[in-house]
């Protein structure tokens, strides 16, 4: 009798953690960026056409094609260091659903060339103004862009 009580407080315990640990997870996955367009909190996928890659707001990371694969990282490639991510153009896919979303990105690529600009946008959050803010994606930004998206 004494062993089955301790079976079922060890087993009550096992799933009270894992339904914490859940919890915990859920609250904080899939948040949008501060330079998110506002809106559309409930997106997966932005395309960013002036670099041809994806941010997955799920994970927080960029998806982009680098040698002949796809890869998903935290960053954007070291030739978009620079990239101003609060004024770059986010196209909002809200099409698909999965975990590639590059599967069209040869339509996104001719749909949504790079430079392309469509209905004006605003940012879910401010810039942050410390001259030489480094986004969600270790890239510089300072002073005026360069025409990179629209201004608030």
């Amino acid at each position: 009798m004494k062993a089955l009580k301790y079976t079922i407080i060890g087993i009550a315990l096992f799933f009270a953690g894992g339904m914490q640990a859940q919890i915990s997870v859920n609250l904080n996955v899939g948040t949008p960026p501060q330079w998110g367009p506002s809106g559309h909190s409930d997106v997966r996928y932005y395309y960013l056409p002036d670099v041809e890659a994806y941010y997955d707001v799920q994970s927080s990371n960029f998806i982009y094609y680098s040698g002949n694969t796809w890869v998903r990282r935290g960053h954007l490639p070291k030739q978009y260091r620079n990239y101003d991510l609060y004024n770059g153009y986010k196209v909002v896919i809200t099409d698909y659903r999965g975990n590639a979303p590059y599967t069209y990105y040869k339509q996104h690529k001719v749909k949504y060339a790079k430079g392309y600009r469509g209905k004006p946008q605003k940012n879910i959050g401010n810039r942050p103004n410390n001259g030489n803010h480094k986004s969600n994606g270790n890239h510089k930004s300072k002073g005026k862009s360069k025409g990179h998206g629209n201004k608030k």
